[in-house]
Order: structure tokens, then C-alpha cells, then sequence
């Protein structure tokens, strides 16, 4: 799955964080562990091992 800062998304499943599931969210940022931080809360999602998909992919206008 090809994600980016940016991109909308609905989180299906969160590791150990049942609260976040079916929130909706804006990615902020990715780390270098290649987690996805933004405003559904303060846990980062980590994409190998945690559900959501891309709700919309908004693209920067540099692209």
C-alpha cells in the first residue's frame, strides 16, 4: 500500500489500541521507522502491522 503525508485515512484495527479503530484521520507525518503519526490521536500507526485504509489521496502541488 502506497500511503503519504497528507493522505486521508480510516484506521480498521490498531494493535492493542481498540479506541482508534474506525476513526478517520490526516497523515502528518512518517518517521523513519516508516510510521504514520497524524490527527486521529497521539499512537502512530505502523503499517505491517496495524489495518486502515486510504480514504482519499490528496496530492501536493508539486507533484
Amino acid at each position: 500500500m502506497e500511503f503519504k503525508v497528507n493522505d486521508k485515512i480510516k484506521i480498521i484495527n490498531m494493535i492493542g489500541e481498540p479506541n482508534y479503530n474506525g476513526i478517520e484521520g490526516i497523515i502528518t507525518s512518517i518517521d523513519d521507522a516508516n510510521q504514520l503519526h497524524g490527527t486521529w490521536g497521539g499512537c502512530a500507526l505502523i503499517p505491517d502491522l496495524d489495518n486502515f485504509i486510504i480514504v482519499k489521496t490528496i496530492r501536493s502541488l508539486e507533484e
